[in-house]
């Protein structure tokens, strides 16, 4: 097989990516059918959710730091197998500690493609065209969130809930395939004479002593933050502000997706012309831009859907605009321990996002306040990152 990338080596890797939302969001609109299938409370019905959430986090470090050890073919083809194991799990879970068991195992796979494609991608691709990579990557990932809940919830009122599974399972069966056939070993050939790979611990600890690794994968985390507050906020005005139902709750929902497309396009389209520090910064200075304007029309008093959701629009362009800059950058800041760069930046991502997004939890009584407070904290912690690297490159280092 030809070692250069063509084609289908993209698609098949871009097929991986996918491998999260068949983990997480395909499962959203099923969660009152197994609660009432299990005899679930709130509390176990919500668990059998958030486990997934958790497990696909934490195991991005574990997954990137064995890819660069061992290599990432194999790192991704074992993943890909653990999430087959998990989708039998669940489909043929006899009560809830099964299912929770199974959801773990499916999204400890899934962390293998969500910390290794962008790794592969810039191994295949090199530093020239990551950029432009990891843009395409995203806006393919960005579509597995758009129709995997609509799958999700057609299978459920069709077939009952243990069918999503099993979609998931022929699904990620034919990724694997491809995978297997076509994704081949991209991790470069240690130099001759180089020692032995080290502590992972150690890694970690070079990562976030470099300030250019640890500016851009905070301001990732702030900016999907961000992302995340505002969803939470705006289903909250929707439905208990406005009193709107949850279908028009839903169709204003996609300028989220579709802003997150289009900034993803337009970094696609400018790719490596531009610096990943000066585009890192005007994407946070652009979410904070739309956060305020946010703030400003929540503050006065008029809460009307367009008025809501067009600054939303901006915030998740801004996002895509800047996050493959963010991602490159992240992952070329020691390139020996790409691979662990690479799952420790989606760690740190998800988690942000999901500490400010219970944070606002905490803090929401029924005003628009904790909205305006969390949104803003995470927009100036997003411009507060992508300063050190612009700064460090004004100075020529």
């Amino acid at each position: 097989m030809s070692r250069q990338p063509g084609p289908l080596f993209a698609l098949c890797l871009a097929s991986v990516a996918l491998i999260g939302p068949l983990s997480i969001h395909i499962y959203l609109p099923m969660i009152p059918a197994v609660k009432e299938g299990l005899a679930l409370s709130d509390a176990l019905a919500q668990l059998t959710f958030s486990v997934s959430m958790l497990g696909l986090s934490v195991s991005t470090l574990f997954w990137g730091a064995l890819s660069d050890r061992r290599g990432r073919r194999p790192v991704i083809l074992m993943g890909l197998g653990l999430f087959l194991a998990g989708s039998v799990a669940c489909a043929l879970a006899p009560n809830v500690e099964a299912l929770v068991a199974g959801r773990l195992v499916q999204a400890i796979g899934a962390g293998s493609g969500a910390a290794l494609v962008r790794t592969i991608a810039r191994d295949a691709y090199g530093p020239e065209k990551m950029v432009k990579a990891i843009a395409y990557l995203t806006m393919f990932y960005t579509l597995g969130p758009m129709i995997a809940p609509i799958t999700g919830g057609a299978l459920t009122d069709l077939f009952g809930w243990r069918s999503v599974f099993g979609f998931s399972f022929l699904a990620g069966a034919l990724i694997a395939f491809g995978a297997w056939r076509v994704i081949y070993e991209t991790r470069p050939p240690a130099p001759e004479g180089a020692a032995p790979a080290g502590n992972p611990l150690r890694d970690y600890a070079a990562l976030f002593a470099d300030l250019r690794f640890s500016s851009f994968v905070l301001q990732t985390g702030a900016n999907t933050a961000a992302f995340l507050v505002a969803a939470s906020a705006t289903s909250f005005l929707m439905k208990e502000t406005l009193q709107r139902p949850a279908a028009e709750f839903g169709l204003w929902f996609l300028m989220f997706p579709f802003g997150y497309l289009l900034g993803n396009f337009c970094s696609s389209r400018i790719g490596a012309r531009a610096s990943n520090e000066w585009m890192v910064l005007a994407g946070s200075l652009l979410a904070l831009t739309a956060i305020l304007i946010q703030s400003g029309i929540l503050a006065s008093g008029r809460l009307e859907p367009l008025a809501i959701f067009a600054p939303c629009f901006f915030i998740t362009f801004a996002q895509g605009l800047s996050l493959p800059y963010a991602q490159a950058g992240a992952i070329g800041a020691i390139p020996r321990i790409a691979g662990t760069a690479a799952g420790v930046g989606v760690f740190v991502q998800n988690m942000m996002g999901a500490v400010f997004a219970q944070i606002y939890g905490l803090l929401a009584d029924g005003t628009v306040w904790p909205i305006l407070s969390v949104t803003i904290a995470c927009g100036v912690l997003g411009v507060a990152a992508a300063i050190p690297p612009m700064a460090m490159r004004l100075r020529g280092r």
